[in-house]
This record gives structure tokens, C-alpha cells and sequence, in this order.
């Protein structure tokens, strides 16, 4: 009898903590700076859930809980924080941002999404859709985009990565 009571007891507890998955609840967003991680341990060798699990990690930068490349995000999200974010996944590696008109050139709008593809910092782990848009009356029209302009946002993108790598080895 005592047991049954201290089950009753637990139930509505377990309920609760199992039901939080069932309402969508997300982690915060990375942090858009390097924050010091403190370990359970405090002899830096990960916490208590690294030794049940193992730390996956690859000293790259792609450890902190996200599933790409933590220096290509941080760095993306620096490189185009003019635009304004509509959506970031850090799990999938996909940032969208939502449509900017320069101020220069108010006839037309640019639309980026990144897509981070490794937990590496390589080249070949970062690609970018650009979409642009010109005012034609009322409506806006589909418009061609120069490669270079791509290729550019990827440069920028992959240098601010190097630098953050950069700067977080020095840090340590």
C-alpha cells in the first residue's frame, strides 16, 4: 500500500515532465558570443551528461548543443544581421531572412537563406540562396542575380567564421 501511494505520489510529476515535449518547447538560439561553459566536474572534462553520452564534439566549433558548424552560425548571423531574420534553425543548419530593400536602391529587395551543411569549418560546408526582386508598378518581379554576389556573401560569411575560430583559440 505504502508503495502504491508514493507511485500516486510520483505520477503527476512524471506526467509533467514528459508532457513538455509534446508542446513544442525549443532550446534558446545559440549565443551570439563565446560563452564559458562550466563542467560538473571542474577539471574540464565535460559534464556529467558528456560521461553517460560521450562528448561528441570535434573541436571545430560544431559542439554547443547545435548540430552545425557553431563558428559558420555565429558568423552568418553577424555577416547579415541588416537583414531581418524570419527563421533560424540550429539543428537543420537553415537561416532565412526576409526581404530588405537597400536604401540606396528601394526599387529592389533581396531575400538570402544560408544553409550551414557540416559541423566542420570547410568552404564547401556553407551555401547561399540569394533571391532578388525589382518593382515593376505594383508588382515585384523575379530579377536575376550576379553569381559574384553570392560568392561574395560566402567569402564574408567564411572569413568572420575564420576570425571567430581565430579568436576563440587565442581565448583559450
Amino acid at each position: 500500500m505504502m508503495m502504491i501511494n508514493r507511485f500516486l505520489k510520483i505520477l503527476p510529476l512524471l506526467l509533467v515532465i514528459g508532457g513538455c515535449g509534446a508542446f513544442g518547447i525549443q532550446p534558446d538560439p545559440p549565443p551570439p558570443t563565446a560563452v564559458p561553459q562550466a563542467t560538473s566536474s571542474g577539471a574540464g572534462e565535460g559534464g556529467l551528461i558528456d560521461k553517460w553520452f560521450g562528448d561528441k564534439s570535434s573541436g571545430e566549433g560544431g559542439g554547443g548543443g547545435i548540430a552545425v558548424n557553431s563558428f559558420l552560425w555565429r558568423a552568418s548571423l553577424d555577416t547579415m544581421s541588416f537583414m531581418p531574420l524570419k527563421h533560424s534553425d540550429p539543428f537543420g543548419g537553415v537561416i532565412n531572412y526576409d526581404w530588405y530593400s537597400p536604401p540606396e536602391s528601394p526599387g529592389e529587395r533581396l531575400k538570402v537563406t544560408i544553409y550551414i551543411l557540416d559541423r566542420q569549418l570547410r568552404a564547401d560546408g556553407l551555401r547561399i540562396s540569394v533571391f532578388r526582386q525589382t518593382r515593376s508598378g505594383e508588382a515585384w518581379l523575379s530579377a536575376k542575380i550576379d553569381p559574384k554576389t553570392t560568392r561574395d556573401l560566402e567569402n564574408a560569411i567564411l572569413k568572420r567564421a575564420r576570425e571567430m575560430r581565430i579568436a576563440s583559440s587565442v581565448i583559450k
